[in-house]
């Protein structure tokens, strides 16, 4: 049940953080950190944000970090933190203004007559011929026009309506994704499950970009009662940690993630296949708890917690805990309920090498790669196909690619469908 990091560090925000940590806050923070000190776990974070003038105070003495975050508090951060990522652009020159000429216009003004007799001889008629001339005016019309200039940026937050209601953890990662210019990035996530035949919550792709750029962090397990739900109103301190994270790594991280978006795609999958990564995937969003297995409220070492789980716990909860229609053996298979015991309960015959692994596998992870020992196994996930897996770390439920560090940890996997005797 090993706490794993994915893309970005969870845990640090680079030296950014480090040098605002000398900011002081001064003796009325010292005396509320030490009387509440559970709800200053954000305090590097919030000595940060606040350095930057973001969420209403410069002053981390009164920033409140246990209160909610209101639609507009999270709506105004949003602003804020686009105008510090890009600012906007100086007032440009205005243009220089477009002159046009229109034709030239003819008119015709029958002013001039003039008479030319002509006699023609006879013994009775005189004949008068006249002749009448016209005068030709020209004129041109020369017009400026000003070019419009472009509208300024806005210049406030925009109003939401309801702004004082409790914003929720998904509503804080859905607009700070769409905040750095993820939100495409968000619906390719998306696509890409729903086109392998996925169901997926609303908030997947949104989710799944959010821990990619590391907008969560594991609290200890002693503060595990700190852990929020994707539904749960979310705190000033949780916004206070996702917006100093992006102000640190947003413009290093938003590229790499776009790019993950932008090639992302799972297989086709069997029935089965599928009905275990629908379970999977449908916790997208939840927190790590040490020792959790619960979707709902749970007492996990004496600490309570509102739901969540641990590495293993999360592979607990897909494939013992949860009941499907002609399972037979499936929530038998997996027997212990650590890392240590899983990896181990299969003849090393049996084990799965990475070249063959399968979707819905059970991917086992240890310091020394394939020669490690079931007792190295520390942390494990669901195989997801294409070099993609969900797990449990200290993201919470998240997707990672199965590359890098985690490549070089791949222990083996097992296959409990194939175990339980069921294929197709």
């Amino acid at each position: 049940m090993f706490v794993r990091t994915g893309l970005g560090s969870g845990r640090r925000i680079g030296a950014l953080v480090a040098s605002l940590l000398l900011l002081s806050a001064g003796s009325a923070l010292g005396a509320t950190h030490t009387s509440n000190k559970a709800m200053w776990w954000a305090l590097p974070q919030i000595k940060v944000v606040a350095h930057a003038g973001l969420m209403g105070t410069r002053n981390p003495a009164t920033f409140r970090p246990g209160a909610a975050l209101t639609d507009q508090a999270l709506a105004t951060l949003v602003f804020q933190l686009k105008r510090l990522l890009a600012p906007p652009p100086a007032p440009a020159t205005p243009p220089p203004p477009v002159t046009t000429t229109e034709p030239a216009q003819t008119t015709t003004d029958p002013t001039q007559t003039s008479t030319d007799p002509t006699s023609t001889t006879s013994a009775s008629t005189t004949t008068v011929a006249t002749t009448t001339t016209t005068a030709v005016t020209t004129t041109a019309t020369t017009t400026t026009v000003a070019a419009p200039a472009p509208p300024p940026p806005p210049a406030k937050p925009p109003k939401v309506p309801h702004g004082g209601a409790p914003a929720t953890m998904t509503m804080l990662d859905e607009q700070l994704v769409d905040g750095v210019g993820l939100d495409a990035a968000a619906a390719e996530f998306a696509h890409g499950a729903r086109a392998a035949g996925l169901t997926i919550p609303d908030r997947f792709g949104a989710e799944v970009a959010a821990r990619l750029l590391g907008l969560r962090i594991d609290h200890p397990a002693a503060e595990d009662y700190l852990e929020l739900l994707p539904n749960d109103p979310a705190t000033r301190a949780e916004a206070a940690y996702s917006a100093a994270q992006i102000l640190h790594s947003s413009g290093w991280l938003v590229p790499v993630v776009q790019s993950l978006a932008d090639t992302f795609s799972l297989p086709a999958y069997t029935t089965w296949q599928r009905r275990i990564l629908d379970t999977a995937v449908a916790r997208i969003g939840m927190p790590y708890v040490w020792g959790g297995t619960s979707d709902g409220p749970e007492v996990d070492f004496g600490v309570p917690a509102r739901g969540g789980y641990d590495c293993s716990g999360f592979v607990w909860r897909v494939y013992k805990l949860t009941s499907y229609p002609g399972e037979g053996d499936l929530a038998s298979v997996l027997r212990g309920r650590t890392t240590y015991v899983m990896s181990g309960e299969v003849p090393r015959s049996e084990l799965i090498d990475f070249a063959h692994l399968q979707p819905a596998d059970v991917i086992f992870f240890g310091a020394h790669g394939p020669r490690s020992s079931p007792s190295e196994v520390d942390h494990m996930g669901i195989y997801l196909g294409n070099d993609w897996f969900i797990q449990s770390s200290d993201y919470g439920v998240a997707l990672a690619r199965l590359t890098g560090g985690y490549r070089r940890e791949f222990a083996w996997a097992r296959r409990p469908l194939r175990e339980a005797g069921l294929s197709g």
